[in-house]
């Protein structure tokens, strides 16, 4: 069995990792970390876990962590996990990190965006970004992961096989993102309010959202030259789902079902990928799941491409895709306590 750490365990995310931890076959879940809880169980924190995870949370220790666990997964805030994945990684262990601090190839584009310093530039080489689809090789042999973004998952994987395949015009590229409030975390802060956002949706970020920078860099690595592209992110009154509408210009003229196949195969062994014949999805289409699903549609007026792909934010947008990486590092069957459909109600 592989022992795993948790470090930030009750956030969302962190929370999310125990849930899918509690029903893998090949993990032990060994320390659960959390600064705001520790003393208590995670059980009294989220009653959902009462019989299933009843662990005492503790404060984050790196010396036991290395005595009790195999894996540490990072659910810590940007910019605070530096030293503490510094740490763990000294000690050998494998580090999976749901925060931006290691999904960046330039550190400059990392602190031009997230506004701080990096504390330990040299583990940026040694880490790997996690997009299991796009880095399944890589991700096979390293020791520290820099797990995805929400936001550019769905954004990165909705528009790859376009630009891996030449098909469109990279200078003009518009992603439209909506994205439920659990993406802004647990904390408390008055825009997350109910009554503020209920019933209502706004824009947010508008040009200067960090992954912007980061699913520019995935693409502009698909595309072979520099990507820069328009991102708007939107709050909207659910609590998971990241839904996201891609535009782009194709460089000729194509029918919606010749692109339909080009992603068919571009993904065809890709178990958690899944490409509409017809029709598009909906967020209640993967809510608890970790699918990312993706329809097409072509207006032929514009000669446009519209991609339209959705996710569980805290699924396949944080804590899926880290156990989907964990199996990847240690040659579990990617899909273990993954396979599940989605909530859909």
């Amino acid at each position: 069995m592989v022992r795993v750490g948790i470090l930030g365990a009750t956030g969302y995310a962190g929370a999310e990792l125990v849930r899918l931890l509690s029903s893998h076959k090949h993990t032990e879940i060994t320390m659960l970390a959390s600064k705001s809880y520790a003393g208590q169980k995670m059980s009294e924190v989220y009653p959902s876990m009462v019989g299933v995870c009843d662990m005492v949370l503790e404060e984050a220790d790196i010396d036991k962590a290395a005595e009790k666990c195999d894996v540490v997964f990072t659910a810590l805030p940007h910019g605070v996990s530096h030293e503490v994945i510094s740490a763990l990684y000294a000690k050998g262990l494998k580090v999976i990190d749901l925060s931006g601090d290691f999904r960046y190839n330039d550190i400059k584009v990392y602190e031009e965006w997230y506004k701080v310093e990096h504390a330990c530039p040299e583990l940026l080489a040694e880490s790997v970004y996690g997009l299991c689809e796009l880095h399944r090789d890589e991700i096979k042999k390293a020791r520290l992961i820099g797990n995805p973004g929400c936001y550019t998952t769905c954004s990165i994987l909705g528009l790859a096989p376009l630009l891996a395949k030449g098909l469109v015009e990279t200078k003009n590229i518009i992603i439209d993102a909506k994205s439920g409030v659990t993406g802004a975390g647990r904390g408390l802060a008055i825009d997350y309010h109910f009554c503020e956002c209920t019933e209502s949706m706004k824009a947010y970020k508008v040009a200067t959202h960090r992954h912007t920078s980061e699913i520019e860099q995935e693409l502009s690595l698909l595309a072979g030259e520099d990507i820069v592209l328009s991102f708007t992110p939107h709050l909207v009154p659910m609590k998971r789902g990241i839904f996201a509408t891609e535009y782009a210009n194709l460089k000729q003229p194509m029918e919606a079902e010749e692109l339909i196949a080009i992603y068919k195969e571009f993904y065809k062994d890709e178990h958690f990928v899944r490409v509409y014949e017809k029709g598009l999805p909906e967020s209640n289409h993967v809510a608890g799941s970790n699918f990312v699903d993706i329809g097409i549609s072509v207006d032929k007026r514009l000669n446009r491409v519209i991609v339209v792909s959705a996710i569980d934010n805290l699924v396949k947008g944080a804590a899926g895709q880290a156990v989907q990486n964990m199996n990847i590092m240690f040659g579990f069957e990617e899909g273990e306590g993954l396979s599940h459909p989605g909530f859909y109600m």
